[in-house]
């Protein structure tokens, strides 16, 4: 085979396009490396990266890439690259066929890494492929930054809005998800009313106004954001059934707690060992639990009492008609603040406080069930890591992984069959 047969060879394979052609493929047992030098063929006209423009040259540099490695040499990909003077954008580097701007990897090299990273931690892939810590983290931020580059700006009509812890100490980041296309569309530092006014400003007056639902916890800072910035903002918060689950069963375990400590100081090991009975969902209780179960919640028990009142708030969901579900509400609310269970009344009075928002949850198959489940992903993807150095990175781990972006490098699509 003729040495120009295998750099036209070289140039299919690494995306290499006229006016650029492969010289000459250098092999370097010593080092272990395959070396392929690339030259620009003679066309006068240089166009900026930036705006197409054609520019006047300004120098010639010489640039290297890693690519995929060739059988066990490591691959490297040489050319000296023009730089042109562009009177709006100053100097700059003409682009290359085989790699995005600013990065010293081709294109098939860093979707190479970026399909490793959905399977693996950046210090494993580090160790792998024999790169920095940086340099992994560093493909991944070009690749998240390249798909929000490319994100239409959509307009949902149904948002989730949750938070997520980052680290100990009560540190959290903002995260909201488009709840029809499951992905996460925003990511801001803390759970403050602006972490979530900044993607309301970004989404735009009249995306905010197309909202229908916005499903969230009951936390201060965000209904206050909700309302400063999207118009009827009290018909379209949805407090979902999730979330008053939890605080009610937060509710009844505190009733057991106090109620088991009054027995045991009567010698009375009656509660001892229940306390998961009292949790869990009743559909999905096998045979012998639900039988076991049976004596304590049929019983006189101030426990059992407040397991009753938390089943029949279970139960005021999906009503067709908003009237029918805020009589049922009216009643609950009636028997959950004369129940005389602290607990129990506490919760009551924070569903009275955000009435307009739970009664629109009850007319309505709008949940964050999903934010929850993201949640526990992003969790995942924290433990993966082992943790993260700064909020910035992860916050690209969740666009990462979440953020339903396209994340291969522009170069790929023009020259591979990849993307």
């Amino acid at each position: 085979m003729s040495n120009k047969t295998i750099a036209a060879h070289w140039a299919q394979l690494i995306g290499v396009q006229p006016p650029w052609e492969v010289r000459e493929v250098e092999l370097s047992h010593r080092d272990q490396e395959v070396r392929i030098h690339v030259v620009r063929g003679p066309r006068p006209r240089l166009r900026c990266p930036e705006c197409d423009r054609v520019c006047g040259g300004y120098d010639t540099r010489e640039r290297r890439w890693r690519h995929l490695d060739t059988m066990q040499y490591r691959t490297i990909l040489i050319a000296q690259v023009p730089r042109v003077r562009c009177e709006e954008h100053g100097v700059q580097q003409v682009a290359v066929p085989w790699s995005d701007p600013r990065s010293r990897f081709t294109a098939l090299f860093e979707a190479l890494v970026i399909d490793w990273l959905r399977e693996a931690n950046v210090l494993a892939i580090s160790r792998r492929l024999e790169l920095s810590w940086a340099q992994v983290a560093g493909i991944q931020r070009r690749a998240v930054e390249r798909g929000i580059a490319r994100r239409e700006q959509a307009s949902p009509t149904e948002i989730g809005v949750d938070e997520t812890s980052f680290q100990k100490r009560h540190e959290y980041v903002t995260v909201v998800h488009d709840i029809e296309q499951e992905v996460v569309v925003h990511v801001a530092d803390g759970r403050t009313q602006e972490a979530l006014e900044a993607y309301f400003e970004n989404l735009g007056s009249e995306a905010c106004e197309a909202l229908e639902r916005v499903a969230m916890d009951m936390w201060t800072p965000y209904i206050a954001a909700t309302r400063a910035t999207v118009p009827n903002a009290d018909e379209k918060i949805v407090f979902d059934k999730f979330h008053i689950a939890k605080h009610l069963g937060d509710a009844v375990d505190r009733v057991r707690r106090q109620e088991n400590r009054e027995l045991v100081s009567h010698g009375s090991d009656r509660l001892k060992g229940s306390k998961y009975l009292w949790l869990q969902n009743p559909d999905r209780m096998s045979g012998s639990q639900w039988r076991e179960f049976a004596p304590l919640r049929d019983s006189r028990l101030k426990v059992a009492r407040a397991w009753a009142i938390q089943e029949a708030a279970m139960l005021i969901w999906g009503y067709a008609r908003r009237g029918w579900a805020e009589r049922m509400w009216a009643k609950w609310y009636a028997w959950a603040i004369r129940s005389r269970l602290e607990p129990i009344q506490r919760v009551a009075r924070m569903i009275k406080k955000h009435w307009e928002g739970v009664l629109n949850a009850a007319t309505t198959t709008v949940t964050n069930a999903r934010a929850e489940a993201i949640n526990s992903r992003i969790q995942w993807v924290k433990r993966m890591a082992c943790g993260f150095r700064n909020r910035e990175n992860f916050r690209n781990a969740i666009y990462f992984h979440l953020g339903g972006l396209g994340l291969y490098p522009e170069a790929l699509k023009s020259a591979h069959t990849k993307a």
